[in-house]
């Protein structure tokens, strides 16, 4: 591709890649049923189960969507498509030259796609090491409110005020003592 060219479609590496991690947040990132979190939360009304159930889809569905935002921005700091998009092209040239006999350039093509693929993981790795533990720190939140709202003295009036909140506007809004 010339210097002048405009970008060109992704190609199936990059496609590969993007489908891979799209896989694993997915993996990562799953919601509770209403079934789990009516069960989780015995002691509230099932208005108030529903409510809880919405919010925690809502924060999950968040996490998924800045997660993804993140490895866009990484991929696209990396430069990670032109790469793949420059090996795939330069494995297609070498594929189609019938004069391409050396086997060491061949060795030295997968042993730089190797190399590329290792630290293509190690990406990966973080982006999930990360998505793990904002899903750790949101069950921790979500335990936290739960044993707050049981100490509370009024909570059950004060969550039902906060679910019509949410339930009007599709939002959270924030609570103010």
């Amino acid at each position: 591709m010339e210097k002048g060219d405009p970008p060109s479609l992704p190609g199936s590496r990059q496609l590969n890649l993007k489908k891979s991690f799209k896989l694993g947040i997915r993996s990562l990132l799953t919601t509770c049923s209403k079934e789990e979190i009516f069960k989780a939360f015995e002691g509230f009304s099932k208005t108030e189960q529903e409510a809880l159930h919405q919010l925690f889809i809502q924060v999950i569905t968040s996490l998924h969507e800045n997660l993804k935002e993140e490895f866009e921005l990484l991929c696209l700091e990396t430069q990670v498509g032109t790469i793949l998009d420059t090996v795939e092209q330069l494995v297609e040239e070498q594929s189609l030259d019938s004069l391409f006999s050396d086997k060491t350039a061949v060795g030295d093509v997968c042993q730089d796609l190797a190399s590329l693929k290792k630290n293509e993981i190690k990406h990966l790795m973080i982006m999930l090491q990360k998505g793990e533990e904002s899903k750790r720190i949101a069950r921790e939140r979500v335990e936290r409110l739960k044993k707050e709202v049981q100490g509370l003295p009024g909570a059950a009036d004060l969550l039902r005020r906060s679910r019509a909140g949410i339930l009007d506007d599709g939002k959270s809004k924030q609570l103010t003592p």
